[in-house]
């Protein structure tokens, strides 16, 4: 009897464990989210001939972003503090590895270069700007252009006809009908290609038509000075604010930190404007471990805007003493900084 139940015991022993390991291998539509890493931007902009001698310092901000991989990140987001589950076709629609990565890449880059331009302005230095085509930003589920233009792909020619900015292509388009072809040429991983695509509705009120993606513009930028960003594995374009930011610091004399520890977060556009971005509850939490003086978020602005709100409601909720400070413009963020009495 002892010999059948040890046997019956070594028997479930190894079903736990096959099931255990089983478990290692089933992968999840969920990815985690969480509080990212506090990174100081002065060892990772330099600007040409700009200084570094602040008493303070400017710091991007970023969200923890885990795919879960198995069960057990599954069930270890659902019990994790500061964690929410995030189902992966609300992360990348319908984008493939390849695509989501290219796109962050793209975000990233665009990042950089509109913090570049923005900060050199603001300085009153020049940059000259060139556009080189159509960033594919996402592709639409009904487009005829599905599954043969992908997303990071850069569109260069219509019918033959060169296109450098989004608004070429638009505006070629214009008077085109659903139904319509056009060939377009484009570049796949450095590869030229060419095929004609079929229109399809993007408007039913206008009965305006198009190829079915969301275009944006793919630049590149000649600074008055050599600026390098070393972003290193961080993606998106969340960082761009404050990369503006540290770039006007390096530039002008003085120091814009006071002596403060400052965060913050913002996409940035060419021309100094801030916009929305994700993640921002989990931002002030990383911000708040890493003992922030002051936090700049995106002011809400547009109807549906929510940054300016959840983080306060966020600060609000775990009692954080941070000083949050919403901002238009990176002009918004200079000015509040120069009106600081230096930290004692």
């Amino acid at each position: 009897m002892n010999k059948f139940l040890r046997r019956k015991s070594t028997f479930a022993i190894f079903i736990i464990g096959a099931v255990l390991i089983i478990g290692l291998f089933i992968p999840t539509p969920y990815y985690l989210e969480q509080p990212g890493s506090v990174e100081a931007l002065s060892p990772r902009v330099t600007v040409e001939n700009g200084h570094k001698d602040e008493k303070g310092n400017l710091y991007l901000t970023t969200v923890l972003s885990t795919k879960a991989t198995n069960v057990y990140l599954y069930l270890y987001g659902l019990v994790a503090p500061h964690t929410q589950m995030e189902k992966a076709v609300d992360v990348k629609g319908d984008m493939s590895d390849e695509e989501y990565n290219r796109l962050l890449e793209h975000m990233m880059s665009s990042s950089q270069q509109n913090a570049i331009v923005s900060g050199l302005k603001a300085a009153g230095e020049q940059v000259t700007i060139r556009n080189n085509g159509v960033f594919v930003y996402s592709v639409l589920p009904d487009s005829k252009a599905k599954g043969t233009i992908m997303v990071g792909d850069v569109i260069h020619s219509v019918d033959g006809h060169p296109v450098k900015k989004s608004m070429d292509f638009i505006n070629y388009l214009y008077k085109k009908k659903a139904g319509d072809k056009v060939t377009i040429g484009w570049t796949h991983d450095g590869q030229n290609l060419k095929k004609s695509i079929e229109l399809v509705t993007l408007d039913k009120k206008t009965n305006r038509a198009g190829i079915g993606i969301v275009p944006e513009d793919e630049v590149t930028i000649q600074p008055s000075r050599k600026i390098n960003i070393n972003a290193s594995d961080i993606g998106g374009p969340s960082a761009g604010l404050m990369f503006s930011l540290e770039i006007y610091n390096q530039l002008v004399s003085g120091d814009l930190t006071r002596g403060y520890q400052i965060a913050g977060t913002g996409t940035i556009d060419q021309n100094g404007n801030v916009g929305q971005i994700g993640g921002i509850r989990d931002k002030i939490v990383a911000a708040h471990k890493a003992g922030i003086d002051i936090f700049f978020c995106p002011a809400d602005i547009q109807k549906g805007d929510t940054n300016e709100k959840d983080i306060k409601d966020e600060a609000r909720k775990l009692g954080y003493k941070i000083k949050i400070v919403p901002v238009k413009t990176m002009t918004d963020a200079v000015h509040y900084l120069e009106k600081l009495q230096p930290k004692k």
